[in-house]
């Protein structure tokens, strides 16, 4: 083996690995907002993937899109979020776990099936070079449309529940003077604080 295919079998050795436990960590973790950075890391791994792959302009916005849009949206909503919520035991617990993990060991059994049993072209086709980014517009926009416009449609349907979820509920009542007000989120002119309290205190 030359010193190129080792470094290659290397890398692609410690993105893989990246890859799987950052996976298992947002599955995993409790935190959601560990998971959410964990997100972010699984993202740049599969960008390096792609890098190996001779695929460039596909690792570039796997990185503009994947990391600096969805996984800014999730840690934006998860952030702006704060709803209180009492913990309450979830009915059948043991049971959804173990049909979780019956489904997701079915699912890898099959990729494992994939890989061992396909007949891999190898070595693979030349790259493209330069007319990559061409080839990539032509399928994406005659082959692949149906599958593009359908991920839009999810990414817009991700922004509203970060939207809705984000949405403070408006009180029915003022914190501060204890009058009702209306349920629309408009915000009442109120006289600053610090004037009201050289107001009153210039009163006799």
């Amino acid at each position: 083996m030359t010193i190129a295919s080792t470094t290659e079998l290397i890398c692609f050795l410690v993105l893989s690995t990246t890859l799987v436990l950052g996976s298992l960590g947002v599955v995993l973790l409790p935190n959601i907002v560990y998971s959410a950075f964990l997100l972010g890391g699984v993202f740049l791994s599969v960008a390096g993937l792609y890098l190996l792959l001779n695929a460039s302009f596909v690792a570039a916005a796997q990185v503009l899109v994947y990391v600096g849009a969805v996984n800014v949206l999730i840690l934006f909503a998860i952030m702006l979020v704060n709803k209180k919520e009492t913990l309450a035991a979830i009915p059948g617990l043991a049971l959804r776990r173990l049909l979780s993990a019956a489904v997701c060991l079915g699912l890898f059994g099959l990729l494992l099936r994939v890989a061992f049993t396909t007949n891999w072209a190898l070595p693979g086709p030349l790259p493209v070079g330069e007319e990559a980014t061409v080839r990539i517009g032509e399928h994406l926009f005659s082959d692949y449309l149906l599958p593009f416009e359908l991920a839009s449609v999810l990414l817009l349907m991700a922004m509203i529940g970060a939207i809705v979820l984000a949405r403070r509920d408006v009180f029915s009542s003022d914190v501060i003077t204890g009058e009702p007000v209306d349920q629309g989120l408009i915000e009442k002119a109120r006289t600053p604080l610090l004037l009201e309290q050289r107001a009153l205190e210039k009163t006799p």
